[in-house]
């Protein structure tokens, strides 16, 4: 179960998506401008992100800072996610602090009880936006894509343990143990990509076609961050 941050971003959603849903691939990706809304079939979106070698030299987790407190309101990023995405919402206390509350975590389909048990996925992962071009990006990109509350799909509330299987991985080695998410989830990888212009490698392409191969083409609408 999944909630937008803002009615805002699903309204829009849902206006474009009837409009441009059958648009043409490369009508939609060529020429990136930063907040620039497009909209195509996911399997189409999969057909237009660059095909390259990952290349992890370089990469530190800390060059991508995180978790901030962008709007200066006491809550960091970590607890923006939380409170967004609760079934039963916290309790915020001093500083943020939350208490109480529950959560589902899709990766494994559980409810968890409390914010103690969750972590805060990347749902691509920091080393592999690294891999496939974040290297080459300014530390402020970096830090806006660690902390990206723009798109409810670049962040998500999991339980601990999902997330660490999970780790760097990309869906070529590791795909959510719930097997009923799995559409949504490389649908959401396909669309996080797009929206950051980040590359696939070979062997994540095969198994996003392979995924996406069972799944229902659904339109996806990103608003590109860069």
């Amino acid at each position: 179960m999944r909630f937008a941050r803002t009615a805002a971003l699903a309204a829009l959603a849902a206006l474009l998506v009837p409009a441009t849903a059958h648009a043409a691939p490369a009508a939609d990706v060529t020429g990136r401008t930063p907040g620039r809304t497009v909209t195509l079939p996911v399997r189409d979106a999969l057909a237009a992100l660059p095909v390259r070698d990952e290349d992890r030299t370089g990469y530190e987790r800390t060059k991508f800072k995180h978790w901030v407190d962008a709007d200066k309101d006491g809550c960091t990023t970590r607890a923006e996610v939380l409170k967004a995405e609760a079934v039963i919402a916290p309790e915020q206390g001093a500083r943020c602090a939350l208490s109480g509350g529950e959560w589902y975590s899709p990766y494994d389909d559980r409810y968890i009880t409390g914010p103690s048990g969750l972590d805060i996925d990347h749902l691509v992962p920091l080393a592999e936006a690294w891999d496939s071009g974040a290297s080459a990006w300014s530390p402020a990109e970096r830090q806006a894509y660690a902390n990206d509350l723009g798109d409810e799909r670049a962040l998500i509330a999991v339980s601990a343990a999902s997330n660490r299987s999970k780790a760097d991985q990309d869906p070529a080695t590791w795909l959510p143990p719930a097997a009923g998410y799995r559409c949504q989830y490389v649908t959401d990888w396909v669309a996080d990509k797009t929206r950051w212009g980040l590359s696939i490698d070979s062997g994540e392409e095969a198994a996003l076609s392979q995924v996406l191969g069972h799944c229902p083409n659904v339109p996806v609408t990103v608003t590109l961050a860069r």
